[in-house]
């Protein structure tokens, strides 16, 4: 059964229970008001009769030696006149004068008397000789001495009472039909309202549901947000909150302002707009998302209303790692093949030297050419000890020397000893040489780069220069930003490099600085790692991040 059916049902039963509870209230109310006017109307009447001087004279016994005789005509007259169902006058010691039923006079009186004979009236509901009824009795008082000589009871049957009352029951049952029916349209308005909110499912349902949705709001690795209209991040799940820098939604009592987050503007203005964006890219201090957003509707009693908006989130950070060290790796490939190509030239040059005899200038060539090959190579892998960086260079080099740039390589040290990770050397001195050489290739001759890598037991400092146009004081602290680049606008991931090599440096604890308005010097000092985490890094292996798969 539907959550909205079962709250019509509860309603309909709370309805029924709470209107026969106010008819009940109104019944009692009424006959009590009966019973009220009733003992009103008798004590009026009883003090009446009580303090006329006729029935005062009849008591002492001035009228006639027979009180009977002179006071039952009179109280039949009055129980008429008053429309009361007897009056009965009697003695001190409750001996009956009057009543309707001549039969009953001279007869003790059935009723309370004390409080009477006390010189009090007094009215009770009790059951005499007609039956239940509503009566009042009064002293009847020697005017001279206050001596008690007499008293008046005077009553209403409750079977007459009940046939007033009963006349009054339609309007309590009139009244009581219209709550039942102004409730049962209620409930059926707010059970339409509440089976179009939850889509017609049970308490069950719904309970499975918000697990569902819990669990995968925070089991999915991309960042998930719902903002209202009023601008407030209601919903966000754990990789949001890492992806925007904030803390863990749990820890907030309320929902937050979109003003009130340390959020780029561009950023803030879209997840405020709610508007549709499909894989635009917005930057944070140290991230570059990918933001896909739509608006949230709900369907409603004239269409649909708008609930917010939803975005999700996407890093493209450890994308663009992977891709810049991919290119590392296709420029390896590329040296690689250029390599081979000129290599296979050269042999065929030997080959032909000695097919024509001159060996000796074959032997030189063969000889300049492997001294020529093995320089750089030794200079790294002696020196640095290294191979994954000789062969990152030794790449670039072969790059450099097909755009007309020379590429110098010096190192010294032990890079091992260092603690040094061979993907943050590829990421760092890739991306560096990159720049170095596509800035000194648009430059004037003589076109250079140079790599310098010294390791002295405290850190390592890994210098890049060239003979490019430099860069500005002005430009050097945007340049290692996301997003920002000097390059052409159509240029592929155009600002992502240096911002990378930032990150990675970071990341190792060190600095990076831009220096020279004539050919750029970037110089990166990273501190050597504790030989207990070095140890610790052999012994473990290392997990692959998230995207390194």
């Amino acid at each position: 059964m539907s959550l909205a059916r079962r709250l019509f049902l509860l309603l309909v039963v709370a309805v029924i229970i709470f209107t026969a509870f106010i008819a009940t209230a109104f019944f009692l109310d009424a006959r009590d008001q009966l019973h009220q006017a009733a003992g009103t109307r008798t004590l009026s009447v009883s003090e009446s009769i009580a303090d006329s001087p006729f029935v005062v004279n009849a008591a002492l016994g001035g009228a006639t030696s027979d009180p009977s005789a002179v006071l039952q005509p009179y109280a039949a007259r009055a129980g008429s006149d008053a429309g009361l169902d007897f009056i009965t006058i009697m003695a001190p010691d409750g001996t009956r004068w009057t009543h309707p039923n001549p039969a009953e006079i001279g007869g003790k009186y059935i009723g309370s008397t004390a409080q009477a004979l006390a010189g009090q009236a007094y009215t009770e509901t009790t059951t005499g000789t007609l039956g239940p009824s509503v009566r009042t009795i009064v002293p009847i008082k020697d005017p001279a001495s206050g001596r008690v000589v007499g008293m008046v009871a005077t009553g209403v049957t409750v079977t007459n009472l009940d046939v007033a009352l009963s006349s009054r029951i339609p309007a309590v049952v009139g009244i009581g039909v219209v709550i039942l029916l102004l409730g049962s349209l209620g409930a059926r308005l707010l059970e339409r309202h509440l089976a179009a909110a939850t889509h017609g499912y049970g308490l069950e349902q719904l309970s499975q549901l918000f697990a569902y949705y819990e669990s995968v709001l925070h089991s999915v690795r991309e960042g998930v947000v719902l903002v209202s209209p009023q601008r407030r991040l209601v919903i966000r799940n754990d990789q949001a909150s890492e992806l925007l820098g904030l803390p863990a939604a749990e820890a907030e009592a309320t929902p937050p302002l979109l003003d009130d987050l340390d959020l780029p503007e561009s950023l803030r203005d879209l997840l405020a707009s709610g508007r549709t964006a499909h894989d635009e890219i917005h930057l944070t201090k140290d991230r570059m998302l990918i933001v896909n957003q739509e608006p949230a509707w709900a369907p409603s009693g004239r269409g649909t209303r708008a609930l917010g908006s939803v975005a999700t989130l996407r890093d493209q950070t450890e994308i663009e790692t992977l891709g810049s060290e991919l290119a590392t790796m296709r420029t390896l490939s590329d040296a690689l093949r250029s390599q081979t190509h000129e290599h296979a030239n050269r042999l065929h040059t030997i080959v032909s030297l000695l097919e024509l005899g001159r060996t000796g200038e074959a032997l030189a060539f063969a000889t300049d050419d492997l001294a020529l090959s093995q320089a750089l190579a030794n200079e790294l892998v002696v020196s640095v000890q290294e191979p994954v960086l000789a062969a990152l260079v030794m790449g670039k080099a072969a790059q450099a020397h097909e755009r007309g740039v020379q590429l110098d390589a010096e190192a010294s040290g032990n890079l091992a000893a260092a603690g040094l990770e061979p993907k943050h050397l590829v990421t760092i001195v890739g991306n560096l040489l990159d720049n170095a050489i596509d800035a000194a290739a648009g430059g004037d001759a003589p076109r250079w780069a140079a790599l310098e890598i010294h390791e002295d037991g405290a850190g390592v400092v890994i210098e890049v220069s060239d003979s490019g146009p430099g860069v500005p004081a002005e430009e050097r602290a945007r340049i290692l930003q996301f997003g920002y680049s000097t390059k052409p606008h159509g240029s592929a991931g155009r600002g992502l490099g240096l911002a990378l090599v930032r990150r990675s440096v970071e990341a190792l604890g060190g600095t990076l600085v831009v220096a020279g308005e004539r050919g750029a010097v970037f110089t990166v000092t990273i501190p050597a790692r504790p030989i207990s985490e070095q140890a610790v890094s052999a012994q473990a292996p290392t997990l692959p991040r998230e995207g390194e798969l």
